[in-house]
């Protein structure tokens, strides 16, 4: 079983708190090209949603949509945050009580969503249906709580996305530490897996990359994405000295971003 859909590593390593998270999305906060982000921009496929609707976010991590986008939420929205991890939704709640709405978290597995049938106006998975060891289970679920008309808008990446992180490790012969974490579900492979639970599915890319100024964020993110016993302090080094060769000579480091937003309605 790949690390990435092993729940139990998900629950006591990669996610028992928003740490690895935070560092990933540290890059993408201070390094993005495109000015307007992400958050922004999934916010205005929401957009739509009824004033009043109601809106189940699955994985939803530390709730950093809700809280890059709090200025914008309709006020008659009920939004549920749910999440595999206690340590995620402890970090979801501390982001979010600033606001002062009223959100609900849930410890649940998307596997096995606990409400009743046509419950929600939404459902949303950002960057998480990749961690998931059976999506047609997860996909059943998320039909069976939407509302007929319902939408589930769910975020993934493509297969250009962070690429140059992976040839940095190739180029100095260090294959067997990047596994493609993204590879169950992709933009390349994500509507067929869709399209039997979901009458309508479209895709969406949004336009972005990453200009790296600064050596240590990047070797933070490196660190996110690995089991201690995966890379040793010799390799470590070896990709360290490689990217501030770069960063020195070119004054940054490019990396390719390829993201963007299944909307499937029921």
């Amino acid at each position: 079983m790949s690390k990435f859909t092993d729940q139990q590593y998900l629950k006591t390593d990669q996610y028992k708190d928003a740490s690895n998270l935070t560092a990933r999305m540290t890059i993408h906060d201070r390094f993005s090209t495109n000015p307007y982000g992400w958050f922004n921009w999934v916010f205005d496929a929401l957009k739509k949603l009824p004033p009043n609707a109601r809106i189940l976010e699955v994985g939803s991590g530390s709730g950093i949509l809700w809280k890059s986008i709090g200025d914008r939420i309709p006020a008659g929205w009920d939004i549920t945050l749910s999440d595999l991890s206690a340590g995620m939704l402890d970090s979801a709640w501390r982001n979010l009580v600033v606001l002062g709405r009223a959100f609900q978290f849930k410890e649940i597995d998307v596997q096995s969503i606990p409400f009743p049938d046509e419950t929600f106006d939404a459902v949303i998975a950002n960057h998480m249906l990749y961690h998931v060891p059976d999506r047609a289970k997860a996909f059943a679920e998320i039909k069976q709580v939407l509302k007929p008309g319902g939408y589930f808008f769910a975020a993934t990446n493509g297969e250009k996305h962070m690429r140059g992180l992976a040839d940095w490790f190739r180029r100095i012969q260090i294959n067997h530490v990047w596994e493609k974490a993204i590879a169950p579900f992709m933009l390349e492979n994500g509507a067929e897996q869709l399209e039997p639970f979901f009458h309508s599915v479209t895709l969406s890319r949004y336009e972005d990359n990453l200009h790296v100024t600064e050596l240590e964020p990047l070797l933070d993110y490196i660190r996110s994405m690995m089991r201690v016993e995966e890379l040793s302090e010799e390799e470590f080094a070896k990709v360290q000295a490689e990217l501030e060769k770069e960063l020195k000579e070119k004054g940054r480091i490019f990396i390719t971003k390829d993201s963007g937003l299944f909307e499937a309605i029921k």
